[in-house]
């Protein structure tokens, strides 16, 4: 589908931006209210500052688990590997335990680490900024680490995939 009069469809708009490849993550958090593991999984997500180490993500407006990881304190990106593209989709689906049958630790922060993930980066939001049909999620570092050494999970042209350096 072509920009109709110069200006970009939302699905033209989608199928150009998805040539770009992107990691895949998972936001976690557990909530302060029920003490439930609560998250979401999101391919929006890049680093912002070394000093203060900063990180940020988007989120949709009309994501429902997003007000619960807000409500924490604390909250936990976990960057996935390629074999995690089920755990993915079960963060990604509505509604349900999202937690069903995936293993995790808790954080120095408390927030879910899921296991196999590459890395997990413990962090508070510092700032939201409204940015059209989603939130812009600015995000302090407090502390991270890397475990596993595979290939990450990928999202390419609506599609998930690997990647090997």
């Amino acid at each position: 589908m072509q920009p109709v009069n110069g200006i970009p469809t939302a699905l033209h708009f989608r199928r150009v931006l998805g040539r770009f490849a992107t990691g895949v993550v998972a936001i976690t958090a557990i909530d302060p209210e029920t003490g439930e593991a609560c998250g979401l999984a999101a391919n929006s997500f890049t680093s912002v500052s070394l000093d203060p180490p900063l990180v940020a993500f988007c989120v949709a407006y009309t994501s429902t688990s997003w007000p619960l990881v807000r409500k924490a304190p604390t909250l936990c990106v976990n960057v996935l590997a390629e074999h995690q593209q089920e755990v993915c989709a079960q963060l990604a689906a509505k509604g349900g335990d999202k937690f069903a049958d995936l293993s995790w630790t808790a954080s120095p922060g408390g927030s879910p680490v899921i296991d196999g993930a590459l890395a997990w980066l413990d962090c508070t939001v510092e700032a939201e900024h409204p940015a059209g049909d989603h939130v812009i999620v600015v995000a302090r570092v407090e502390r991270l680490d890397a475990h596993a050494d595979h290939g990450p999970l990928v999202f390419f042209r609506g599609a998930y995939g690997r990647f090997h350096a």
